[in-house]
């Protein structure tokens, strides 16, 4: 019988003294990964991450916004991680032109 099982990994099991030598004695196998060359980082460009947040005041449906805090804390985060996955989830527009009004003499 196979006993399954998750590991919570705000939680990981603790090793013993053997395991964590194990671990030690084990080299690491980097042969997968490519090496990072003087091409990579003159092209690489710096990113702010996260982006600044902006505050503000929305309307949300009372059934919606229940459904938000259901889940426990972090509902404005929720929030953000929904609109974020749309935005990028739609193909990136040019901005528009501002209409000008013309002023009739």
């Amino acid at each position: 019988m196979i006993k399954r099982f998750k590991l919570d990994p705000k939680n990981p099991p603790k090793m013993t003294a053997a395991q964590l030598k194990r671990l030690d004695e084990m080299p690491i196998d980097y042969s997968d990964i490519p090496e990072f060359d003087d091409d990579f980082f003159k092209n690489a460009t710096l990113v702010n991450w996260p982006p600044a947040k902006a505050q503000l005041t929305i309307r949300l449906d009372a059934d919606v916004l229940a459904w938000l805090k259901s889940n426990g804390r972090g509902y404005q985060t929720r929030i953000n991680r929904i609109l974020r996955v749309a935005m990028e989830s739609r193909p990136k527009t040019r901005a528009r032109k501002k209409k000008t009004t013309s002023s009739r003499s």
